[in-house]
């Protein structure tokens, strides 16, 4: 689950302060800088809606209106994830990459806590480079140590907010903005973590909510700790597709035929940069590189062709090789850090006995090293949480408010697959499957998603109870060629990750 940048605002005025079954009275104005071309205004809004009088805080949204009035079909709330993800920039992109734009008022938030808004100030992210994909034993308790500190250090700096950043409030603040706006009902669409925030909207105000698309669910039943330690089998399932793909073109790449020999030469190649690194990168780098290049299926063929150069050691192609494996490596590392993330996450108990996570991560560190599974397993700030939450987490339904859809793609390692059918399955929505796709966040990058989606919010037509779209292609090459190169390594992955949606 993966945050959008903070967007450094000026508070805008609101008038009123109100308690939350009143709707205030909203100034808009231009959005500073990058965000100029939407309009913004700040809510307030109780800190704790059960006791409305006892301090409030400030909600930052974002608004584009519907380009086509005539045609328009009401308000679009939109989050992006995270937990902890700004959503002030998400009116601009859904108008970007869809045509929601010609008939709704496309709105995005920070939600409480992140950004703009009132912001819970203990960002303590780990230090997540100098971390071993596959930690002795005696260095987990360094893990734990390093997780008890960052939540210290947000227990002093979190003040009296940090209760009260959770997913319940967050949509109870979602129903403020409806009220701001003057609408009896919201539609809704949410990427990642903020399926579940859409999920939890529509349970506490099932009148309030019209048509939702949640892009990328997570699962219902694995809040939280079980959600994070399911990416890790889905990185290995990813690496596994890629390897066989990799050991059927043997004489392209020369890593071995079928699976298993491409694994081996992984592992080899593995246990000789634990030894003797190439400049920086390490066995850890080349963990992290695997994980995440073989989500992408169309660096499938990149990939190998790191690994065949780091395997030669070719002095011409080793650096082109470093860079290109940095550059994937670090972007499964940058996905791992979030501002609010390890507040939310605590909205759920987890165990508090480190020998839960110590067993775990010796499971973890061998049977899914790529994409830093082990990590996964590890202590949180959770395990040592300092606060009591406000509340128990919602309990999910749909009773009152119109199917909706939930997409999700075969092999996202955010949020691994088997989360879209089971949220489908307990809102009783539909299902769109992106197949062979390890991608996080299809519509407005997958063409036949987007298609289905666009024909249901603007159409009012639902897709299938359960469809298939074609995920991205794997790149065509032969069995025995190895495809020439119009671009260095580094520069065709870097770009081609560039262009990924930012969820």
């Amino acid at each position: 689950m993966r945050r959008l940048l903070p967007v450094a605002l000026s508070l805008l005025a609101a008038v009123l302060l109100v308690t939350p079954a009143q709707a205030q009275r909203v100034l808009w104005g231009q959005c500073p800088g990058a965000l100029a071309a939407l309009e913004c205004a700040t809510l307030t809004v109780p800190l704790d809606y059960a006791h409305p009088d006892q301090g409030a805080i400030a909600v930052v949204v974002s608004r584009r209106p519907a380009a086509d009035p005539a045609h328009r079909k009401g308000v679009l709330l939109i989050n992006p994830g995270g937990p902890g993800g700004s959503g002030l920039s998400m009116p601009r992109y859904v108008a970007d990459h869809t045509p929601l734009g010609q008939y709704y008022d496309l709105v995005g938030f920070d939600p409480r806590g992140v950004g703009a808004s009132t912001a819970l100030r203990c960002l303590t992210p780990r230090g997540l480079v100098g971390l071993e994909s596959r930690p002795a034993d005696d260095q987990f308790a360094a893990w734990a140590a390093e997780a008890r500190s960052n939540e210290d250090a947000c227990k002093r700096s979190g003040g009296g907010i940090r209760p009260f950043i959770d997913t319940r409030d967050t949509a109870r603040d979602m129903d403020q903005i409806r009220l701001a706006l003057g609408v009896p009902k919201i539609n809704y669409l949410g990427y990642s973590y903020g399926t579940y925030l859409g999920a939890v909207y529509g349970s506490l105000f099932p009148d309030r909510l019209n048509l939702s698309v949640l892009d990328s669910s997570v699962h219902p039943e694995w809040i939280w700790r079980r959600q994070f330690m399911e990416q890790a089998a889905a990185y290995r399932s990813d690496v596994d597709a890629w390897a066989s793909w990799v050991g059927d073109r043997n004489g392209a790449f020369g890593l071995g035929v079928g699976r298993a020999a491409v694994l081996a030469s992984v592992e080899q190649l593995a246990g000789t940069l634990a030894k003797s690194p190439v400049g920086k990168f390490t066995r850890s780098t080349l963990d992290g590189a695997v994980g995440e290049g073989a989500r992408y299926r169309p660096l499938w063929s990149d990939l190998a062709q790191v690994l065949v150069a780091l395997r030669k050691g070719d002095a011409g192609a080793l650096g082109d090789a470093v860079g290109a494996g940095t550059a994937l490596a670090q972007r499964g590392l940058d996905a791992l850090q979030s501002g609010v993330f390890d507040t939310v996450t605590c909205e759920a108990d987890w165990p508090s006995d480190l020998t839960t996570y110590y067993q775990d991560m010796r499971t973890y560190r061998d049977a899914f090293p790529y994409g830093y599974g082990v990590l996964r397993a590890a202590p949180t700030t959770c395990t040592y949480r300092s606060f009591t939450p406000a509340e128990p987490p919602v309990s999910l339904s749909r009773n009152g408010y119109p199917v909706g859809v939930v997409v999700q793609g075969e092999g996202d390692t955010q949020t691994e697959y088997a989360g879209g059918p089971a949220m489908a399955q307990r809102l009783r929505d539909n299902l769109i499957t992106v197949a062979d796709e390890g991608a996080h966040g299809q519509y407005g990058a997958n063409p036949c998603a987007t298609e289905k989606i666009n024909r249901y919010f603007v159409d009012g037509v639902l897709p299938d109870s359960s469809s298939v779209c074609p995920g991205s292609p794997r790149p065509d090459v032969p069995a025995d060629t190895l495809p020439a190169r119009s671009a260095p390594l580094a520069q065709a992955i870097t770009t081609y990750l560039a262009a990924l949606s930012p969820f």
